[in-house]
């Protein structure tokens, strides 16, 4: 089963990139981010043509998350817990296959200093909290998404140019070791720890692409029983390199059929 992760930046502007890719990479769960429109103007007709089914928690001009799948959703939740004063669109998670999926859609936190950055603080510890409870089951959960997080300085093209971005605080960083530590494990560096300019987004300013000036801020966390049954792992940076682009690019991971248990 292949599952990947793709911010759009606007799924009807990125509507046709969509549907490319869909082809191209081929992937069997694909977790969507900022699709700014709500529930209603989502393509589903187009996905659904292409045999997917669709799960969307949508939200006007802002945010917005979903999961399109070729295997039936099962059990969705829509909503992150803990703040029911929260009404940004930012999760969606279901079961396909036996594993559970998420789609995540983490906050900037920009600029630093403010309630925005507090707010993406206190939504990661809300993360943190259902990530544990999705381990308890023992079974094979996929983190996917937006994290807003640039890990360590690999992961960055020049650390010097974000040290004052939330993206790259210490107390952000800090919740994405916390998240990992729970039991989870980060896909693309699991299997590439040393790969170089490995980058998930580049921005639209100052000729980011063209420099590959380039950040890994969308990341596959994986449980245990799920990155013991991962093959392949990668980013696809060719619908970055394309016109009218989002300016993240998709991430995809492998995993093989869950193992039976041997007769006795």
């Amino acid at each position: 089963m292949r599952l990947a992760s793709w911010n759009v930046n606007s799924i009807k502007a990125r509507l046709d990139a969509a549907m490319t890719w869909l082809d191209e990479g081929k992937p069997d769960v694909l977790a969507l981010q900022e699709l700014k429109c709500v529930d209603d103007a989502f393509p589903r007709l187009e996905f659904e043509a292409k045999g997917y089914n669709v799960i969307v928690a949508g939200q006007k001009s802002y945010n917005g998350v979903a999961l399109v799948s070729r295997l039936p959703l099962e059990n969705p939740v829509i909503g992150l817990a803990g703040d029911a004063s929260d009404e940004q669109a930012r999760y969606v998670e279901a079961t396909v296959a036996g594993v559970r999926v998420a789609s995540i859609y983490l906050p900037n936190g920009n600029p630093i200093g403010t309630e925005k950055f507090n707010y993406k603080l206190a939504w990661m510890d809300r993360l943190r909290a259902r990530a544990a409870e999705l381990l308890k089951s023992g079974g094979a959960v996929a983190l996917m998404g937006d994290f807003n997080v640039i890990p360590k300085p690999e992961d960055c093209y020049d650390v010097s140019a974000w040290v004052e971005d939330a993206l790259y605080q210490p107390e952000s960083r800090a919740q994405f070791r916390a998240l990992c530590w729970l039991g989870y494990y980060d896909a693309f560096r699991t299997a590439k720890p040393h790969a170089p300019a490995a980058y998930t987004f580049w921005d639209y300013q100052g000729g980011a692409w063209q420099k590959d000036n380039g950040i890994r801020i969308d990341h596959i966390l994986l449980s245990a029983s799920a990155i013991d049954r991962m093959t392949d792992v990668d980013i696809d940076r060719r619908p970055r390199g394309r016109p009218k682009a989002s300016d993240h690019t998709p991430i995809w991971c492998d995993l093989a059929d869950a193992p039976t248990a041997p007769r006795l």
